[in-house]
């Protein structure tokens, strides 16, 4: 084996410890430049927590135990625990909610058992998307549609405690029953009537009802909703409102003249693709009036005066022309006698985007028409 002498060796050591320096500084700086062209640094992901706490956990196997014994003390108590320490339950949890509520039904006058109590705490905490009594007012809705026998007590009382599922509930009953009341033309199933007289105070109450599709729905249906009219609109001093817009008939001005002697041709007017929203002539007003509390007019023939009532996006009917939603219901019947008669809802109409003639004979006229109400 060659040996080096010990200067050689001293010398290579040396070189050796010098070279690992300048790779190390070389290196260093080269680092922050390689980081800088790499983007900022990402510090690493927080250990994982647990996204549920141990009742929560707990829970859905505690509802299992409480629909296998509903009358067993113990177990209500283990599971009312775990619930009550649990502010938003698992999916899971809250599916077995309607499970839970068909073995717990209302007692008689609406009694609530132990188990039911449990059911209402459950939907009082579950998101809406997953809330029990959201859906059975959802499924309600449908049953009423089809003829379907309904509790109504127990629809009221699963409104009362949907809790954050109140919103969803509300809107659905609005969209699917109500918004249909207030709509001409639509063979309204008495069930859906009922089911919307039950539970639509509750929603009022809440602000969660369009109180112009509420106005228009009492006004269409008559009798049978009149339980449910709000309260009048602020005292306005009501004058005779000019529209801005007029259309179909040729000289539809002149039913707004003045001059009762000029007369639209409104029963030829030919049905157009928009008829079931124009009709023969619409008065269209912008703004939209806050207030139309009547409508005198002078016509030949019979037929009948609808409201076009502005309503939250998505709620009636859609004109997608106009870019607006609304529902359409019948201000009245007018007999056209030739002289001035008055059309005036059973309560005053807000929100109102125009008024509409359809004419019932093809001779018919429109003479003058003068719409009472405010801005």
């Amino acid at each position: 084996m060659r040996r080096f002498p010990l200067r050689t060796l001293l010398l290579m050591l040396v070189a050796l410890i010098a070279f690992g320096r300048l790779w190390c500084v070389t290196h260093q700086a080269e680092a922050p430049a390689r980081q800088q062209a790499a983007g900022p640094s990402v510090p690493p992901p927080p250990p994982a927590t647990p996204t549920q706490s141990a009742d929560c956990r707990a829970l859905e196997k505690a509802l299992g135990d409480t629909m296998r014994a509903p009358e067993d003390s113990r177990v209500l108590e283990q599971t009312r625990k775990h619930l009550e320490a649990c502010q938003e339950p698992p999916a899971r949890a809250c599916e077995l909610g309607l499970p839970l509520a068909a073995r717990a039904p209302l007692g008689e006058g609406g009694q609530a058992s132990p188990a039911r109590r449990l059911f209402g705490g459950l939907c009082e905490r579950c998101p809406p998307a997953l809330n029990p009594c959201a859906q059975s007012v959802g499924r309600a809705l449908l049953d009423a549609a089809v003829g379907r026998p309904l509790d109504l007590t127990e629809l009221r009382w699963n409104l009362d405690h949907a809790g954050k599922g109140l919103p969803v509930s509300c809107d659905s009953v609005t969209r699917l029953g109500l918004a249909p009341a207030a709509e001409a033309d639509v063979d309204y199933p008495a069930g859906v009537r009922e089911l919307v007289a039950a539970l639509i105070p509750r929603c009022a109450q809440a602000g969660l009802v369009p109180e112009a599709v509420l106005r228009a729905a009492v006004v269409n249906q008559g009798p049978a909703l009149s339980g449910l009219a709000p309260p009048a609109p602020a005292t306005t001093a009501d004058a005779p409102v000019k529209p801005e817009r007029l259309t179909g008939a040729p000289l539809a001005t002149a039913a707004f003249d003045g001059d009762v002697k000029t007369r639209v041709p409104v029963g030829a007017e030919p049905r157009s693709k928009r008829w079931d929203a124009d009709g023969a002539l619409r008065a269209g007003f912008s703004p939209a009036l806050t207030r139309l509390s009547s409508v005198r007019l002078v016509a030949k023939g019979p037929g009948t005066l609808r409201a076009i009532i502005r309503t939250p996006e998505g709620v009636g009917l859609r004109d997608r022309e106009a870019g607006l939603s609304f529902v359409n219901p019948v201000v009245c019947h007018y007999q056209g006698t030739g002289t001035w008669e008055t059309c005036a809802p059973s309560i005053p109409l807000t929100n109102v985007d125009a008024v509409s003639v359809f004419p019932e004979r093809p001779d018919g006229t429109l003479g003058e028409m003068e719409v009472l109400g405010a801005r």
